[in-house]
């Protein structure tokens, strides 16, 4: 089954190496995920009455950002909350999300 791990976590400087390398280490182990841009360079889009509206930025205001995520493809959910538990963010103020993919 594949899940989407949310990496929620305060947006700040550069991370430590060795933090960095604890995300890349788990890149590896992964089939796909990305880290993000920080907030301040998005766009939120909303289509009103058909009229497309843009706005910059996220769209809430909030003490942790989505950050990045990765994609696993594990046998079950205790697999992919065990894969969550080593991204830091979980252990160093941030949170991480296991969201389970709508396969077809």
């Amino acid at each position: 089954m594949k899940y989407a791990i949310l990496i929620y976590s305060p947006e700040e400087g550069a991370p430590d190496p060795a933090i960095s390398a604890e995300y890349m280490a788990l890149s590896e182990r992964a089939v796909g995920g990305a880290q993000l841009q920080p907030t301040t360079t998005a766009t939120t889009v909303r289509v009103e009455n058909g009229e497309t509206l843009t706005t910059d930025g996220p769209f809430v205001e909030t003490k942790e950002a989505l950050g990045g995520f990765y994609l696993i493809d594990v046998p079950n959910l205790d697999d992919a909350l065990e894969f969550a538990t080593k991204v830091p963010a979980a252990r160093l103020g941030g949170a991480v999300e296991v969201r389970p993919l709508v396969e077809r």
